[in-house]
């Protein structure tokens, strides 16, 4: 079967045991079927794989059309949110253990991949947040985040006080270990551990879910996503804010996080026949039931 694609990037959890020859065995496999393979920049340095060109996350946004994201869910949102804004398509092998976003097994890759590179495929669109830290009047950091935008205490100090605006309309002020808003990709992840519920990836909304609240009222709620929240630090020591745990800005008294949609959205492609019901039964081990 012909590809339907021409260039791949091929990007890689670096430090994962086995991955170089993991990786060398699926740029073979591309290769074969008629792409051009081209190696993110860092996993090419990390694993010494010679013979592909090694290039930056933005170039590989600019020149491929196809991205095969090899690791875990960690990896694939480390690349995810660098190439949402050039509408990249990704597929993720699972060289991990739970991997919600990565559901190619890395040991039938070939079988999978092959129909998918002609075009048999099931695309899901997923949306993101985009975040700002204001200090001053001013944006002091920014981000995007796949899962979810985070504002906890520090490692040693006690809970923070956080008021929390939707839009101009006050919510209140939560007393707790933090707040996760969560996306519906992320509501699978943190948000899931601390208490929160599952969305669909079909439901436009987020979760935000007080992480060990002082009052035990101070439940998970869900939200639309078109307003803007703001979360402000009205207490608390050593306060920061993550982006999908992969990136951290230090918070001080009277910053303020704004979280909000951003205009980009991750394109995951997926096996035919992919299920994302079928997916929770499986990494959350819920019982599938006989018919």
């Amino acid at each position: 079967m012909a590809s339907r694609f021409r260039h791949a990037a091929l990007v890689g959890k670096y430090q994962a045991q086995g991955i170089r020859t993991e990786l060398t065995e699926i740029a073979e496999f591309l290769l074969r079927q008629g792409l051009e393979v081209s190696l993110e920049s860092q996993t090419a340095l990390n694993t010494g794989i010679t013979g592909f060109a090694a290039l930056t996350p933005e170039q590989l946004g600019r020149e491929c059309d196809l991205a095969v994201v090899v690791g875990g869910d960690g990896t694939m949102l480390g690349i995810a949110r660098q190439l949402s804004r050039f509408g990249t398509p990704l597929v993720g092998i699972n060289q991990g253990r739970l991997g919600f976003i990565t559901d190619v097994n890395v040991g039938q890759f070939a079988e999978v991949l092959a129909p998918m590179l002609a075009g048999e495929y099931e695309e899901e669109h997923r949306t993101m947040l985009e975040a700002c830290v204001w200090r001053d009047g001013a944006v002091i950091f920014d981000g995007f985040a796949l899962n979810d935008v985070v504002v906890s205490r520090g490692a040693t100090a006690s809970m923070v006080e956080l008021k929390v605006d939707i839009g101009a309309e006050f919510v209140a002020n939560f007393r707790s270990d933090g707040l996760i808003i969560g996306s519906p990709t992320g509501s699978t992840a943190y948000a899931l551990s601390a208490g929160g519920p599952i969305l669909h990836p079909g439901i436009a909304g987020w979760v935000l879910v007080p992480i060990a609240p002082h009052d035990l009222s101070n439940r998970p709620i869900v939200l639309p996503d078109t307003g803007e929240i703001n979360i402000g630090i009205v207490a608390g020591r050593d306060a920061s804010v993550s982006f999908d745990m992969q990136s951290l800005a230090s918070l001080l008294h009277g910053d303020r996080v704004s979280v909000r949609r951003s205009e980009h959205q991750v394109r995951f492609l997926h096996p035919r026949g992919w299920s994302y019901y079928a997916t929770l039964r499986r990494k959350l081990h819920w019982n599938s039931g006989v018919n």
